[in-house]
């Protein structure tokens, strides 16, 4: 893990990126002809007299691929209703029947709402804060509960995707089949993670008959972008299938001489032989050219400064050196094989590296009084390369035993992750933000603080066992882990560390089916979560943080239509948090504790007569139970707001002369927040405004969608007074696209 703060300084890259800003413009015209060329065998075969395309496939949702309880718990989701999910079993279980806390977001959602990320598309997620840190192009950062969780809690088809120092992946959207998102524990399952939970990123996958679709789109502020999806047997009646998706996007942002320029493509390519195999292989590249987010002071932006406050399109970087660049990429395959005596053997494996390259000066506060008006700097430096292997070995068994229904789960996976840290930084001159110029900062810091190899294994063996009798459904887990970590500090080689810390966590949950299809459930869990570093009093490697959770809650699945929904009420204690050392501000100690308490709500539902809606409300406290600084005790943690809700509607006219016509609203609620430890600068709440309008007809689809549509200038939370960041600004995003 890292600290929050330090994950905006920098960003991850490395080894022989050379900067090639060719690749989003490449995929943007490939998409184009992608468009041009896939479209005249469908003119053809509508000519030929070709069946009409069923209404749903029209609006964006590819056929099912598969009849298992695994597969269609991965597989597309019916307008903004999800009923099954394998995030809190591993297992494809029904979200109405798991007594853990699980919000899904399908394409749907993701499309009517414009959402550009993956933290975008969490924002009607209850539980869920996806703007710690404002407009910022680079990262994917949230928190769950009120804990952070994008750091060891982000999963990609089931598998970690680790971050640690400046080393973050950051997966598009428009790869992606849905995003399920588990409140509470997970370690029981996943290993380490954080005590609030964790967000499973589904990438498409191949479609049992054949799907095209091609899309254009830009925005109000010039950043344009085209793609292409396209699915199907490789030939008619193969047992091969596929599925490759693309696009690419360049063009400006909120923020003066910021890009925001992506190229990423993603394949997959399954093999089933028969009803009871199935291999796919997955795959995926991206490049992503863009600049750090602002950081500005508290004075100036939440409250007004004596010259008034900031521009939100102010740039704090240098023109002259400002760049971050990023390549990612992932490799992997899913193998499953049902027997006919109820047993399935299933295996997971990833290999996934990012390297990321960043450069330039950021804001580190006020040089003398704000009324002045200059920007102190620093100018930073990072290439940093990530690795990463993944393996996750699942041995599934469904039994009936005189009326007891059991789904029992052995895993074995393993985790290897490398980390190459390399940084610097130096002071840069002043920026006055009344009169920004640029050229001033021509060079890179000399002045290397971090040079260092840090390195987790992970072994883990778990067991779960689903039980059913009767209208009772209980759930037990239990994991141990060995966890192996190391930092070979080559800068400063007293400050490296190897720790070889162990973890026993469980959960124990009870659910009652009743009648009226509200179901009650009781759970209890432990977390674990691996940090690595040198405990600055003990000098010995950090313990693994540690988390407790009890929760109660509801679950209510319509008997007939699509609509769910959830309640839960929540406790959750995080032991081992990393708090500064007194004696030494510059270095850590262990013997912080923090409690969140609260209640959260979703619901979902998708009709017949055209209308989609989602809601959430969440509600906690959240303090600092313990920390050597007394001052700090008792008080909220920094950009933590502790009340979050949301609601949108989409309604499509299903019939007569405006069939095809539709229109999306929606509002969010922010609540009030802390720019310091000692909550005593306030950042206040705030409410937003999501549009949308759309046309389909005929398999084309014009879209227009708006986030922000008020353009309310707000600021979305601090790490400090010195470090603050202003929310998104109107952006409106006007879209094309043809399916058949």
């Amino acid at each position: 893990m890292m600290g929050g703060m330090e994950r905006f300084f920098g960003g991850p890259r490395a080894g022989g990126t050379t900067g090639d800003r060719r690749l989003p413009a490449a995929l943007m015209a490939g998409c184009a002809a992608a468009a041009l060329l896939s479209a005249l065998p469908a003119r053809a075969q509508a000519a030929g007299g070709a069946v009409e395309l069923d209404p749903i496939e029209v609006q964006g949702r590819p056929a099912e691929r598969a009849v298992t309880p695994y597969a269609a718990a991965t597989g597309p989701v019916q307008g903004f209703t999800a009923t099954d999910s394998t995030a809190g079993t591993k297992t494809g279980s029904k979200l109405s029947e798991t007594p853990a806390s699980i919000s899904v977001v399908g394409r749907d959602q993701i499309r009517d709402t414009g959402a550009q990320s993956v933290s975008e598309a969490t924002r009607y997620t209850a539980g869920v804060f996806s703007d710690t840190s404002g407009f910022d192009p680079r990262y994917d950062l949230y928190q769950i509960r009120g804990f952070a969780a994008s750091e060891t809690g982000y999963y990609l088809d089931g598998l970690q995707l680790f971050s640690y120092a400046y080393v973050a992946f950051k997966v598009e959207p428009w790869s992606l089949e849905r995003i399920d998102i588990l409140r509470g524990p997970a370690s029981s399952l996943y290993g380490g993670a954080g005590s609030g939970g964790l967000i499973d990123a589904i990438s498409k996958r191949p479609t049992a008959v054949p799907y095209h679709r091609v899309e254009i789109g830009v925005n109000n502020y010039g950043n344009a972008y085209a793609a292409f999806d396209l699915g199907g047997p490789v030939t008619e009646g193969s047992p091969w299938s596929y599925r490759v998706a693309g696009i690419g996007r360049a063009g400006g942002t909120q923020v003066d001489h910021i890009d925001d320029d992506r190229g990423n493509i993603s394949a997959a390519l399954s093999y089933r032989p028969d009803g009871a195999t199935t291999l796919t292989f997955l795959g995926q590249y991206q490049r992503d050219f863009t600049q750090a987010a602002q950081f500005l002071p508290y004075e100036g932006t939440v409250r007004p400064a004596p010259y008034g406050r900031i521009s939100t399109s102010l740039f704090t970087g240098d023109t002259a050196v400002s760049k971050f660049e990023r390549e990612q990429a992932f490799m992997g395959y899913e193998f499953e094989h049902s027997f006919a005596n109820g047993l399935t053997l299933r295996q997971n494996l990833r290999y996934a590296y990012v390297d990321t390259h960043e450069v330039g000066p950021y804001g580190v506060g006020y040089l003398t009084t704000p009324a002045a008006g200059d920007l102190a700097r620093y100018n930073f430096i990072t290439t940093d390369r990530g690795r990463e292997f993944t393996l996750d070995n699942q041995a599934q068994a469904r039994l009936d035993l005189g009326g007891v229904q059991q789904t029992f789960l052995a895993g074995l996976d393993f985790k290897h992750f490398i980390v190459n840290d390399n940084n610097g930084s130096s002071a840069a001159a002043p920026l006055n933000v009344l009169r920004p110029v640029n050229g001033i900062v021509t060079t890179a810091p000399g002045t290397r603080y971090t040079l260092a190899t840090e390195t987790q294994s992970d072994v883990g063996l778990y067991a779960q066992d689903e039980i059913k009798l009767g209208r009772f459904v209980a759930l037990l887990s239990a994991r141990g882990d060995v966890v192996d970590t190391s930092i070979n500090n080559l800068l400063y080689p007293s400050q490296s560390s190897d720790g070889t810390p162990h973890a026993l966590t469980g959960r124990a949950a009870l659910l009652y089916n009743t009648d009226w299809g509200v179901n009650p459930y009781v759970a209890y869990g432990t977390s674990f979560d691996p940090i690595i570093g040198l405990n600055s009093t003990t000098q010995q490697a950090y313990k693994p943080e540690e988390g407790e959770t009890k929760e109660v809650g509801l679950k209510y699945q319509a008997p007939t239509l699509p609509v769910t929904a959830s309640l839960a009420l929540f406790d959750v204690t995080r032991t081992n948090v990393l708090t500064t050392d007194p004696v030494n501000v510059l270095t850590s100690v262990q013997t912080g504790e923090e409690r969140s308490r609260g209640i959260e709500l979703q619901a979902n539902a998708t009709l017949a007569e055209g209308l989609k809606a989602v809601g959430s409300f969440t509600a906690f406290h959240i303090t600092n139970t313990r920390d050597l600084n007394t001052a700090i005790v008792g008080r909220v943690p920094y950009d933590t707001p502790e009340t979050l809700s949301s609601l949108f509607v989409d309604y499509t006219i299903p019939d007569g002369a405006l069939r095809g016509l539709g229109f999306g609203a929606g509002e969010r609620y922010v609540g009030r927040s802390y720019a310091d430890s000692v909550n005593s600068y306030k950042v206040p709440d705030y409410w937003l405004t999501d549009a949308g309008i759309h046309y389909e007809r005929d398999g084309y689809r014009v879209a227009v969608t708006a986030q922000n549509l008020l353009d309310k200038t707000y600021v979305s939370g601090c790490y400090g007074v010195a470090y603050c960041f202003y929310g998104d600004r109107r952006r409106v995003t006007a879209s094309l696209s043809y399916q058949w």
